[in-house]
């Protein structure tokens, strides 16, 4: 006999509460991993954003729990993003003050909500999955040539910067350069160590239940404990900096609140709204590059993530913070980290949380060198040679716009070299799709030739100039059978051209015959599949 409890037999709430416990055993340890990648991230990109640092922490935090907890996908993490740091300094100078800034993010997370609720997340069906894997290879390249000079102890430019021309008037190649000429060794060695134990601590069983980043961390700052008043020594600015909370006055005077003085403000709208329209687009190219790498293969609801961001961008403005979206880095770090559902998020969200209000002063102990260990670790896994070779089996037509999107997104910065790559990929898709209007045979019929045109299930707009010129070059004195049997839908301006052409191929003395071709067709409805449990 089953018990019911809330609809649900006790046999059901036996498995939820054993798949819990099983998920949670990967959960806890991925969302450490993603809080020790997202801690200097949020305080870099704050700092760049010419942001208060506890902006940054703070934007952490209510991206993995307020976010995480309305949003749908189960791996994806949100965050403060490199990709809006420039536009949120401009905003901030332009405006004039942080409280004004913080209006435009609260009416940002208002126009994300709106998106949401108008579907406006299925923008993401149309992204070719060529372009998605070069920006996944992309991001691995970026973060290894980024994370390079954290590992050898020095670098001018921001955490997390992912653009290739750098705040400091440097590029990556230079940031690169300059590092190597400032090497800290006591960096170096850390750095080595981490990576070591990164690649080998999961490989020995009897010790692989601790995480490997949680092994790196603990004995990368007990080596930089040692090496102090040695000439290893590392510097003030080779550890994580978060801001001292020393009292709860002190700590809840932290928080800004927006001006809602400057609701007439133009500007504020035109910054509201741009903020809205790249975190989206960064949003949702974040979730579908982490759908494509997720073990499970399942599908983030992008309505549901436009939703959840614009939720957690109204309550990060009304409390100070940066505007979010979900960040690919972190995202990576958390499915390569083992994660399974979103607990990870929320998990690395309290761990922010906790860590600013309690243990801040053990944090500032961390060395940035192994914390780029195990960056350089997630961007190696993103662009393993592997990869490589196989879009190159997949063909050119899938090849040429993943490289191309690759060299464009570590040359620009993600949304430009993601466009530039979406150019691309189309171009490919289009001219596959120009080439397959129709079937073409040549049979004898007596004395001439019959050419027989089968047209395709759908003949749209884009086939027009092929069959144009197909029909124009067809030799004189022939039969020509167009046959429309097979087709769904024939775009109006390709019936005009056929009509056309059966009424003036007499003068070459050819013969057309239509078969099965309507006077007129009804574009196809779009058939939802509904899910009947």
């Amino acid at each position: 006999m089953q018990i019911k409890q809330g609809g649900l037999s006790s046999d059901n709430l036996n498995l939820k509460k054993y798949f819990l416990a099983k998920n949670l055993k990967k959960d806890l340890p991925a969302g450490l991993v993603v809080f020790l990648v997202a801690l200097p991230l949020c305080l870099g990109i704050a700092l760049a954003s010419g942001a208060p640092l506890f902006s940054g922490i703070l934007s952490g935090i209510i991206g993995g729990i307020v976010i995480g907890m309305l949003s749908g996908a189960q791996l994806s993490v949100a965050g403060p993003a490199a990709g809006l740091t420039v536009i949120v300094l401009n905003a901030i100078n332009g405006l004039g003050s942080y409280d004004v800034f913080l209006l435009a993010v609260v009416l940002a997370g208002v126009f994300q909500m709106i998106l949401g609720l108008v579907k406006a997340g299925t923008i993401a069906n149309y992204f070719p999955s060529s372009v998605i894997e070069g920006m996944l290879a992309a991001i691995g390249i970026i973060l290894i040539m980024k994370q390079f000079p954290h590992a050898v102890g020095f670098d001018k430019d921001f955490e997390g910067d992912e653009g290739f021309a750098q705040s400091n008037a440097d590029n990556t190649f230079s940031g690169i350069s300059s590092a190597l000429r400032k090497i800290n060794y006591g960096a170096v060695i850390i750095s080595l160590i981490s990576l070591a134990l990164m690649i080998y601590w999961p490989r020995i069983k009897k010790v692989a239940a601790l995480p490997a980043p949680l092994m790196v961390v603990l004995i990368g700052t007990a080596l930089a404990f040692a090496f102090k008043n040695t000439g290893l020594a590392l510097l003030d600015k080779q550890f994580v900096q978060i801001p001292l909370v020393h009292s709860t006055t002190e700590f809840f005077g932290l928080f800004k609140s927006p001006n809602f003085n400057a609701i007439g403000n133009k500007q504020v709208w035109i910054t509201a709204f741009t903020i809205a329209v790249v975190a989206s687009l960064e949003t949702l190219l974040s979730l579908e590059a982490v759908d494509k790498i997720d073990p499970i293969k399942r599908i983030s609801p992008t309505n549901r993530e436009l939703v959840a961001q614009g939720a957690g961008n109204l309550v990060s403005g009304l409390l100070g913070g940066l505007p979010m979206t979900a960040v690919i880095v972190r995202s990576s770090a958390n499915v390569n980290s083992g994660a399974r559902t979103k607990m990870s998020a929320i998990f690395h969200g309290f761990l922010l949380l906790i860590c600013l209000l309690a243990i801040p002063s053990f944090l500032n102990m961390i060395p940035l060198s192994c914390l780029a260990a195990i960056l350089l670790t997630v961007g190696y896994k993103l662009a393993k040679v592997s990869l490589f070779k196989h879009m190159w089996h997949k063909g050119l037509d899938q090849f040429i716009p993943f490289v191309i999107t690759i060299i464009a997104v570590v040359f620009t910065d993600l949304l430009i070299g993601v466009g530039i790559g979406m150019m691309v990929g189309v171009f490919y898709i289009l001219r596959t799709n120009l080439r397959n209007p129709f079937f073409y045979t040549i049979g004898p019929n007596g004395e001439k030739n019959t050419i027989l045109i089968k047209l395709a299930e759908e003949v749209s707009f884009l086939n027009k100039a092929t069959i144009q010129i197909t029909l124009t070059n067809l030799p004189k004195g022939t039969n020509v059978i167009i046959d429309g049997s097979n087709s769904r839908y024939i775009d109006p301006d390709v019936l005009e051209i056929i009509n056309n052409y059966k009424h003036n191929a007499y003068t070459k003395g050819i013969i057309v015959q239509l078969q099965n071709i309507k006077e007129r067709y009804e574009v196809p409805p779009m058939k939802e599949l509904v899910y009947k449990p």
